[in-house]
């Protein structure tokens, strides 16, 4: 085939990044033309923690103009999920994009579960339960903004809407339309019940499209060339995912960054007791495919130990590999480690409560993180094992954070099983493919695998050393410490995003 090169424009709700993808007959290749940090802002009026939409998109134009210099085919945008931008007749923007990081929807789920029971909401979309679902956010605007529903012609989920401004053209894409807790699995399409308890008409949705659909074109301001902008998995783990070389039911995937998302690629989803007790997700994927994952606390730990304490990443694994493993142990899912004034201070005083140690310096905080999400993958492991009645033999990791060799290693060691590493830029890797199944490049997502796994080599970690059974005792006496999730009929308050992070290493 002649070369088709892709533009690749992955958003994070703390850094995006713009890559061009070429893809020959034998390889592809990325590079990235451009990072920068997700513009956010206060709204005036509201208060409300909001997404600057000129920003972002000024970013993109930018992002654009540095990869003109290729021949260009297509562009594709994803992003994190649940946000949204609500259009007025004449598609404008009805109001600002309000951040999922903002708490204006304290208390609504409760006020949704009593139009339309808990455990329903969960049978009907498998979503598991975040106060910042795009459902509890819809109702909270119906409650606190009515007006601004009121004149609401066009949902948009944040890809939609870029794709909207580059086209023309307003479309809802699946893989997010999942992650809405609005959308039924059963139907596979907008579940009216839960429409109405968010206040929004199912007429400002489409029936959504499938990744790989053409919405129209873009015309570059470089040169002029004109691009076909492809709808790829516009939620970004689902583009991370696609770009995993999963081979078999016995797999995992983790995708390693700010947050860490661990799960199994299913052609079913889980809907059932056990799962919601769990609180696991099914989000929709790459030719229908379930995502059926855990959101885990990742490497937001110690990003925010580095941001408080002035040091490096890479200075903080070093530090962390000569301090003392399984000293002292927190439970990432607590959710004081969501989005503290000081994350030192609350691992120090998580540790005190439970009677442990507190960790002194830099390097014994950050082992205390590295130890205590290797056994959080275990744990999700041992869940992950108990829903699909057959052991987990292998995990593929993806991501930036696969470039923390440390904890790669300390993922192995406590799941027991060989980790198969990379790719890293999995969500531009994962966008351009579904790209390039849209433009007929690929014949479909196992065709596009087979091209990653020659285009990027996979490093494979096996166990080295077994994790001492008094910490993993104490791992799991910390965890019961939460209240079950049926009996909060809501689950752990989780993020897929951290609030006011310092840098992604991975847009999931």
């Amino acid at each position: 085939m002649n070369k088709v090169s892709c533009v690749a424009i992955d958003l994070g709700a703390s850094s995006g990044r713009v890559a061009v993808v070429d893809c020959d007959d034998q390889q592809l290749a990325l590079r990235i033309v451009r990072r920068f940090e997700t513009p956010r802002r206060r709204d005036d009026q509201t208060g409300y923690q909001c997404w600057d939409l000129d920003g972002i998109e000024s970013e993109i134009l930018a992002g654009l103009a540095a990869a003109d210099g290729a021949s260009l085919h297509s562009v594709g945008v994803d992003s994190w999920a649940v946000d949204y931008v609500l259009l007025d007749a004449d598609h404008r923007a009805v109001a600002p994009a309000v951040s999922y990081r903002d708490d204006r929807t304290h208390g609504v789920m409760d006020q949704v579960f009593a139009a339309v029971p808990a455990a329903e909401v969960y049978r009907r979309t498998g979503i598991q339960f975040q106060p910042f679902n795009t459902l509890y956010q819809l109702a909270a605007t119906a409650r606190q903004q009515p007006s601004w529903l009121a004149r609401t012609h066009q949902l948009l989920m944040l890809p939609d809407y870029f794709h909207f401004r580059l086209t023309g053209v307003g479309a809802n894409e699946y893989t997010n339309a999942t992650t809405t807790q609005l959308y039924g699995i059963a139907d596979d399409d907008w579940d009216d019940d839960l429409l109405a308890a968010a206040g929004i008409s199912r007429a400002a949705l489409t029936r959504p499209v499938s990744p790989g659909t053409i919405l129209g074109e873009t015309i570059s301001r470089e040169r002029g060339q004109r691009l076909k902008v492809v709808v790829p998995a516009t939620h970004d783990t689902a583009s991370a995912v696609a770009a995993i070389p999963l081979t078999g039911e016995h797999e995992a995937f983790l995708i390693s960054g700010t947050w860490s998302l661990m799960g199994i690629e299913s052609a079913r989803p889980f809907v059932d007791a056990t799962a919601r007790g769990l609180n696991f997700t099914n989000e929709g994927g790459v030719e229908r495919r379930y995502r059926v994952l855990k959101n885990i606390a990742g490497l937001w730990l110690t990003q925010r130990i580095g941001q408080e304490s002035g040091t490096r990443d890479e200075d903080l694994v070093a530090a962390a590999r000569t301090a003392r493993p399984w000293r002292s142990l927190i439970d990432p899912e607590d959710a004081r480690f969501l989005s503290p004034p000081s994350m030192i201070a609350a691992i120090r005083g998580f540790c005190a409560e439970t009677g442990q140690p507190e960790p002194a310096d830099v390097g014994a905080l950050a082992r205390c993180a590295f130890d205590s999400l290797a056994l959080s993958y275990r744990r999700v492991m041992g869940e992950l094992e108990g829903l699909l009645g057959h052991p987990i033999t292998r995990i593929h990791i993806g991501g930036g954070g696969t470039q923390n060799r440390l904890l790669d290693q300390l993922a192995a060691d406590a799941c027991n099983v060989p980790v198969i590493i990379g790719p890293a830029e999995s969500s531009v890797l994962g966008n351009a493919c579904v790209q390039l199944i849209g433009l007929g490049v690929f014949g479909g997502l196992a065709d596009a695998r087979a091209h990653i796994r020659r285009s990027f080599p996979e490093d494979t970690m096996l166990p080295r050393g077994q994790v001492p059974h008094d910490a993993w005792d104490r791992f799991r006496a910390l965890g019961q410490r939460r209240p079950p999730s049926d009996a909060a009929d809501r689950g752990p308050i989780i993020s897929p995003q951290a609030p006011q992070a310092p840098q992604e290493t991975t847009s999931s």
